[in-house]
């Protein structure tokens, strides 16, 4: 008979190779070397003939493991770098920063450590402290990118499991949408335009946003040779980084928004700007809504604010939801706006109503 194998306080009665049963709970555990390395685990079952077919399995998972010093003391931030690398030239720039901050931070919990010492306990001890003290979508990425390490970890043959997968996912507040009226928004362009030549571009970009609904990138890539004016049509392309749903979209040249780039034409020399030209050289128009906005005591408007004002004219006019977001570069149907904006249509209705 198999004598009992004791570890601390627990004793295990040894059933095959590799394969041991808890005598308190009847459990089974595989316990199985690699090089030279004691790997245990519960094979969470009572049952000996389906504990030896997960025996079998984890003991090919444990032979994909590469516990050579390289890789069994790698630490959490030399692994973190590693993935980095590997997933940085398929990303957006704004990506790629949101990435590497939430790597400093988790670096400033688990950065000494070596991965494979890195336990669920640990984990469930890092949301515990670091949950509280951050924004629900700050938290939410810096989970995603945990778990991305680890699974990375796995990959490699460094790890069997990802200790993070534990952590749960935090719920997003739903955030108020700020939208300027149609006179705040002609307060904030006379303001800029009344200033000095170095608002002008600033305001340009402002009417950009808000006359197309383009994201900031977007308005930041948009080319005059990226306008059809015989057909009336604009493309968004992104430029070199692309849209966010990485296509392009053909949007029609809406009376407004042509009205300001016929303006915005005719103040180049012989009234034909180049097509590899940025339509709005300004890349950023922050802190001139903030010194307009702060100086007329409107609420502090912000560039997506003006993607949310070209929505609500949008609706205003009553283009249906599938078609709006066919032109701001949605792809679920309209679904998004639906849930979104679906309480301006409410409003606009009521205020029709007044009209009866």
């Amino acid at each position: 008979m198999p004598e009992p194998v004791k570890s601390s306080q627990s004793t295990y009665v040894k059933v095959a190779e590799c394969l041991y049963r808890h005598e308190t709970s009847g459990s089974y555990y595989a316990l199985v070397k690699n090089n030279g390395k004691q790997i245990r685990r519960s094979l969470k079952t009572k049952d000996l003939k389906l504990a030896k077919r997960r025996l079998g399995q984890f003991r090919k998972d444990v032979s994909r493991l590469d516990l050579t010093d390289g890789k069994s003391k790698i630490s959490f931030a030399e692994l973190a770098e590693k993935w980095r690398a590997t997933i940085t030239a398929h990303l957006k720039p704004s990506s790629t920063r949101r990435r590497e901050t939430s790597i400093n931070q988790l670096n400033r919990y688990f950065g000494k450590d070596t991965i494979r010492s890195i336990t669920r306990n640990d984990c469930d001890a890092w949301v515990q402290k670091r949950s509280p003290k951050i924004a629900a979508s700050t938290f939410n990425n810096e989970r995603e990118t945990l778990i991305s390490i680890f699974d990375y970890a796995i990959r490699e043959g460094v790890i069997l499991e990802n200790p993070a997968t534990v952590t749960k996912r935090r719920r997003l507040g739903k955030n108020h949408i700020l939208i300027p009226s149609k006179a705040e928004f002609a307060t904030m362009i006379k303001s800029l335009r009344s200033m000095d030549i170095r608002y002008w571009n600033a305001a340009d970009l402002v009417e950009l946003l808000a006359y197309s609904g383009m994201r900031k990138g977007e308005a930041n890539a948009f080319l005059w040779g990226d306008i059809d004016w015989e057909r009336g049509s604009y493309v968004v392309t992104g430029g070199e980084t692309g849209t966010k749903n990485h296509e392009a979209r053909v949007v029609p040249l809406f009376p407004t928004l042509k009205g300001f780039l016929e303006r915005k034409a005719a103040d180049t020399p012989n009234g034909k700007p180049a097509p590899q030209t940025p339509v709005v050289p300004a890349k950023d128009a922050k802190n001139a809504l903030i010194t307009v906005c702060t100086q007329n005591e409107l609420p502090h408007f912000t560039h997506h604010c003006m993607r949310h004002y070209f929505v609500s004219n949008a609706i205003e006019k009553g283009v249906d939801f599938k078609t709006i977001a066919a032109w701001v570069g949605h792809k679920d149907g309209g679904i998004l706006v639906a849930k979104t904006y679906g309480h301006l249509r409410d409003t606009h209705s009521f205020e029709m109503a007044k009209r009866m």
